[in-house]
């Protein structure tokens, strides 16, 4: 299956920026952003972040304030705070040997990095692969992670997968099968995420949101400061 599916790789594979560098910052850029959010939305805004700070030494140097205004509009705004994090402990020490020490950094991301920037064979799993995976029943080792991406995106989807287009479904135990839907993330409009998403527009404005509560929840996780009942963004 492993020559199968790179064959089907190289003809049909997304053309992804990120997949053109072995930087690590780069690609930590990438998988933080793509963490909740569709590969379309991350492409412009991953090459407007690093033509911003290029590399890890300059977004270390910028401000938390500076990061999580130009994360606006990805969402999930504590990604961008735990990347300016790890750029400030990577600049000063180096990238360490044990990826899942740095900030917002888990198991996947750490074999992501591993793998694309590092060279090493280890194979980041999230769902695209695991889906693939597990239908298969097969064994993929670190160089089909993309094809795996790829696939798992493209052909072999949730709910009605492409076996017709699938370059593994002769020998695949799951091929003609149909899933029942996945239960989908909550609804934005009118969550609290919405609530905490409005109040860190205001105060990156500079004004003062009314909404007590999101505030309070923004100040936990260090994305705004409250000082004398005045609410700015961090340093």
């Amino acid at each position: 299956m492993k020559e199968l599916l790179l064959a089907w790789f190289d003809e049909n594979g997304r053309r992804l920026p990120w997949r053109e560098t072995r930087d690590p910052y780069a690609i930590l850029v990438s998988e933080v952003m793509l963490q909740q959010t569709q590969v379309e939305r991350v492409v412009p805004r991953w090459f407007a972040w690093l033509e911003r700070w290029p590399t890890v030494a300059a977004l270390a140097a910028a401000s938390a304030a500076d990061v999580i205004v130009e994360w606006q509009g990805l969402g999930y705004n504590r990604r961008a705070l735990n990347l300016h994090r790890t750029a400030r402990i990577v600049a000063l020490h180096g990238w360490p040997s044990d990826l899942t020490t740095l900030p917002g950094v888990g198991p996947y991301t750490a074999a992501a990095l591993s793998n694309f920037a590092f060279g090493r064979d280890v194979l980041p799993v999230d769902t695209n692969v695991r889906r693939v995976q597990e239908r298969t029943g097969a064994a993929f080792d670190g160089s089909c992670a993309q094809a795996l991406f790829d696939l798992g995106a493209t052909i072999c989807l949730a709910r009605i997968p492409r076996c017709d287009a699938c370059p593994l479904a002769a020998a695949c135990p799951s091929r003609g099968s149909r899933y029942e839907p996945l239960r989908k993330q909550s609804r934005f409009e009118g969550s609290f995420r919405q609530r905490r998403a409005a109040a860190l527009r205001a105060v990156a404005a500079g004004e003062q949101p009314s909404d007590g509560e999101a505030l309070v929840s923004l100040a936990r996780d260090g994305l705004v400061v409250v000082a004398d009942g005045v609410a700015s963004l961090p340093l």
